[in-house]
């Protein structure tokens, strides 16, 4: 029957002068009987084209895309003759054309429960949350929530920032996002000077003018709260003032100390020092210590807390013992001890210049420029160590090429660290270098925007770690 058909068709092409294939001749019979022919089958076989051809779907809600079918296609393959196939076959696939002209219904994101808001905020980079918070009220509304700044900022937990500012006459200078490597506009709610002293921990930055103010500020600088506390009562003109502050967050608290130090005598080696101590449970100043004197060294206006222990580095008041001219004293702030005799005061491991202490890591860390034998004032070279017990171990020595791109770079120049980061930048410029701790690696922080308005213009700066939550 099938070939009395196939027959009838190949007569009625001859007449026409047309020799049917063998696919139409199939095709013929699918359309008339509904299945394959005897002896035929409908098989799927991979087709081996250089470049498959594609088809284009166009949809008029979205962009233009190409579907392809990728080295295969439908064919048919005969008993006795042989065929490649080379169309596409694409089963169950139907196109809904919209009318362009129909207003899709937008979906508020109000819908969303605040938890899934607050899991979205979280994941984004700390910068991004305040641009975020601009977006709508919600978003708003959450980003300075108590529960968002307390739960999900926990991780958010970034790597430290700078701020580098001058002394000018207003609250403005630039922030440093360590993370994505970008300077920002910035501004702190209050005005702050060079000449301040300046302490950071754990998000909270603590400020202190000893001279023409007598409130000192906690402050926040990310979500610019901040709190002003009396400073301590000077009970004498002190000469030297060194400010130290810790963030204790698993118990919600933090400590300031104060040391001065005043010249007792006429005599330049003898010098009374004198700690106070704050505790923000207790909001008040604590008994400050007194009476003690130290012969042949006095503090400066440097010290840090780390793990409950007040570091001072102090400076030796005897002529011409250049050799020996920076050392360090402890103060146990849970056990009120203090040392100060001679014999317990640890040893700089080299000649310093600028030296400035630091928490970094946990751990105390000494930065400082290497001065030279016989020029002391004349550093070569910026080191940095960190305290093993009663000794300092050296961590890394600035290379030459990073001293040379500070340009004139003097034995003044500012330090701060944090987490991971040490910065270190010269007042005369807007250079900044930073050392990671983790890696072990030198290397320069983008270029600030900033730019001197005149000649003697100084710049100062301090790192911090950023935050949403105050405490």
């Amino acid at each position: 029957m099938g070939v009395a058909i196939c027959s009838k068709i190949i007569g009625s092409c001859l007449v026409k002068n047309i020799y049917p294939s063998p696919s139409d001749m199939y095709r013929s019979w699918r359309l008339r009987y509904k299945r394959p022919p005897p002896g035929c089958k409908q098989v799927w076989r991979p087709v081996q084209r250089s470049t498959p051809a594609p088809v284009a779907l166009i949809v008029p809600t979205m962009e233009s895309f190409n579907f392809y079918v990728n080295e295969a296609s439908w064919s048919d393959e005969e008993t006795e003759i042989t065929r490649k196939g080379t169309g596409v076959f694409l089963p169950n696939l139907e196109l809904i054309q919209n009318d362009q002209k129909q207003e899709e219904n937008p979906v508020p994101i109000d819908i969303l429960p605040d938890d899934i808001h607050e899991r979205i905020l979280a994941c984004l980079p700390l910068s991004a949350i305040f641009k975020a918070s601009c977006v709508c009220k919600k978003w708003n509304q959450i980003v300075h929530s108590k529960k968002f700044t307390l739960n999900d900022a926990n991780f958010l937990s970034e790597k430290t920032w700078y701020f580098m500012f001058t002394s000018s006459v207003e609250p403005v200078g630039y922030l440093y996002d360590s993370g994505l490597r970008k300077w920002y506009n910035f501004e702190l709610p209050f005005m702050v000077h060079h000449t301040w002293h300046i302490a950071p921990s754990c998000g909270l930055v603590c400020f202190m003018d000893d001279e023409t103010s007598k409130e000192m500020y906690i402050c926040n600088p990310i979500s610019r709260e901040y709190e002003t506390i009396k400073n301590p009562p000077n009970l004498g003109f002190s000469v030297y003032t060194a400010l130290a502050f810790s963030v204790d967050q698993s118990n919600s608290k933090y400590t300031i100390s104060v040391i001065r130090s005043i010249q007792s005598s006429d005599d330049f080696l003898l010098w009374d020092v004198c700690i106070h101590v704050y505790n923000s449970n207790e909001k008040t100043w604590l008994t400050p210590v007194m009476g003690m004197t130290m012969h042949g060294w006095r503090p400066g206006d440097v010290s840090v807390i780390c793990d409950n222990v007040l570091y001072i580095l102090v400076f030796c008041t005897r002529r011409f013992d250049f050799q020996n001219s920076h050392g360090l004293i402890t103060y146990n702030l849970e056990k009120m001890e203090s040392v100060v005799r001679e014999e317990l005061v640890i040893p700089a491991p080299c000649v310093l210049t600028c030296g400035r202490l630091m928490s970094v890591q946990g751990k105390v860390v000494l930065v400082g420029g290497i001065g030279r034998q016989d020029r002391p004032g004349v550093i070569k070279g910026i080191g940095i160590w960190v305290l093993n017990g009663k000794e300092w171990m050296e961590i890394s020595r600035m290379p030459h090429k990073f001293v040379q791109g500070f340009g004139e770079l003097d034995d003044v120049f500012a330090s701060s660290g944090g987490g991971d980061l040490i910065y270190i930048q010269s007042y005369g410029g807007t250079a900044l270098l930073v050392y990671d701790m983790d890696k072990r690696q030198w290397f320069w922080s983008q270029r600030c925007m900033m730019h001197k308005k005149f000649p003697l213009e100084i710049f100062s700066g301090f790192c911090f770690e950023p935050r949403l939550q105050y405490m």
